[in-house]
């Protein structure tokens, strides 16, 4: 099976992609979409993801997968080795929220269509930065005790899970918008354990062809 990976190399759901695969030994094939220069609207990206949105996966035949989570979870039931989900029911559910409060209410408020709607709207650098960083704090307060109590390495247990994969790139976003992390030690230390762990480094955004 021959993967093609469409993404951005700072945005956030195709990180969590690239760590998925980095975290499964998968090689895949490489698209920039320029998020910032508007490719995403091109009608020949469009019909890889109609959202016109990062990241997709082609999959072979004409297959296209797109919304990271979704590819995540496949890559976990086609590639089951090693494992992005643990083996039971509790610990699933425990990732899976971790995931879907990172994906689905923290990172949406802050990637580039939002910022780009409130610049349209009159709204300046400091503010939208402003505006980026109260939302990943809000959602790192609540992460925080969560990760500390039930983590043991990693956002879930000792070993990286689906929580990791979302985690880290929002840590990153948080440095983007200058979010103390000094609040946050529990995260931190996690993602200081993915600064030397090879999979993390080689999905990182810094090591992608079209970093800038």
């Amino acid at each position: 099976m021959s993967l093609t990976l469409y993404g951005y190399w700072r945005a956030t759901a195709p990180y969590r992609v690239r760590i998925g695969l980095a975290l499964k030994g998968l090689a895949y094939d490489y698209r920039a979409v320029n998020l910032a220069g508007g490719d995403q609207h091109a009608e020949d990206y469009r019909a890889v993801n109609a959202q016109a949105l990062t990241p997709a996966l082609g999959i072979g035949a004409g297959v296209f997968l797109n919304q990271s989570l979704a590819i995540l979870e496949w890559l976990d039931e086609t590639h089951p080795e090693p494992p992005l989900l643990p083996g039971d029911a509790l610990g699933r559910a425990r990732v899976r929220a971790i995931a879907g409060m990172i994906a689905c209410d923290m990172h949406p408020l802050n990637n580039l269509r939002v910022l780009q709607e409130l610049a349209r709207r009159g709204q300046d650098e400091d503010a939208r930065n402003a505006w980026a960083r109260r939302w990943i704090e809000d959602g790192f307060k609540a992460l925080e005790p969560m990760v500390a109590a039930e983590g043991r390495g990693w956002a879930y247990g000792d070993t990286p899970t689906l929580a990791d994969c979302c985690l880290i790139p929002q840590v990153f976003s948080a440095g983007r918008f200058g979010v103390d992390m000094s609040a946050f030690p529990a995260i931190a230390a996690i993602a200081a354990r993915a600064e030397g762990h090879p999979a993390f480094q080689a999905a990182h955004p810094s090591r992608q062809p079209d970093a800038v």
